[in-house]
């Protein structure tokens, strides 16, 4: 039997096609949950959020989506990361410089907010409570507007979040 240069040529072209044309149209697409990045200052100390945006989408969050009592990533994908050059004082309580986890549990109006040393996890699947830097309890009130994706925001002298008609923050000093 005697194989063609041509047939050759063409295996190999769809070949090549599998391996490295569709992979890099597959990158092309966005993503669900995008990467996003929020950084300010508060006090002499540079304040850094990592997180991913996840969406409305018609869907019930608050209760649904993302559980009342249960801890939660405060985003989607990895969980949110939050650093602080500077020690800090969060709802008063001093937390050092440092790099963690934020966690949320949320509540219908009270919410507990999770520094959590560690940093770098998937999602809250091993979360351990053990870990927790610190833990503070805040309000959540109605966001002044609708929001799509999740959102952070550094102030002055506040951090806070707001998705869909929700908003939760806590002060740093």
């Amino acid at each position: 039997m005697k194989i063609h240069t041509t047939s050759i040529q063409i295996v190999t072209a769809i070949i090549f096609s599998f391996l490295f044309v569709f992979p890099a149209v597959a990158q092309d697409k966005p993503k669900k949950s995008p990467a996003a990045t929020v950084s300010g200052v508060i006090g002499s100390s540079t304040i850094t959020i990592h997180y991913n945006q996840p969406s409305v989408k018609e869907r019930k969050i608050w209760g649904g989506l993302v559980p009342y009592n249960e801890v939660w990533r405060t985003g989607a994908n990895e969980a949110t990361t939050f650093e602080t050059t500077k020690d800090i004082t969060v709802e008063g309580v001093v937390l050092p410089a440092g790099k963690y986890a934020l966690f949320t549990i949320p509540g219908e109006q009270e919410w507990t907010i999770i520094f959590n040393k560690t940093a770098s996890q998937w999602g809250a699947f091993k979360y351990d409570a053990k870990e927790d830097q610190l833990r503070v309890k805040v309000k959540s009130a109605k966001a002044p507007a609708f929001v799509e994706q999740l959102t952070f925001y550094v102030e002055k002298n506040k951090v806070f979040f707001r998705w869909e008609n929700l908003e939760v923050g806590f002060s740093v000093k």
